[in-house]
């Protein structure tokens, strides 16, 4: 099964009230969507527990492909080894994203603009989610 899961992690100030979410597609249709409230924490903190999110969602469905889209630069250049990963709270988020998709046999990464496809639904969703707590 291959899926493509859009995430997205938000805060209300760095740090502030945070979420994440996620919509996954597959064979052109969403097969699952989810927020999360993460409490205080920053913009990178919720970028990062929403792509662990991803990855979880895409074993837990039996994924042998997935590819990760998020409007994140930086998550997704660290993920691809573009860039170092300097700060240890996000070396342990970034350790746990890549063990995760260690599990998936074939997994790709892909940054687009937050007006971008799923994006703007991921964001909503974390909006929502942020506006309930």
């Amino acid at each position: 099964m291959k899926v493509t899961v859009y995430s997205d992690g938000g805060s209300r100030g760095n740090p502030g009230k945070s979420a994440y979410a996620i919509v996954v597609v597959s064979n052109g249709r969403v097969v699952h969507e989810h927020a999360e409230f993460l409490g205080v924490h920053t913009n990178n903190y919720a970028e990062y527990r929403g792509l662990i999110a991803a990855i979880n969602k895409a074993i837990e469905l039996g994924a042998d492909e997935a590819e990760f889209v998020m409007d994140s630069q930086l998550v997704i250049r660290q993920m691809t080894g573009e860039y170092r990963v300097r700060n240890p709270d996000m070396a342990v988020l970034h350790a746990d994203a890549e063990a995760l998709a260690a599990l998936i046999p074939k997994v790709s990464y892909r940054n687009v603009r937050r007006s971008e496809e799923y994006i703007p639904r991921a964001d909503a969703l974390l909006n929502a989610e942020m506006d309930r707590h």
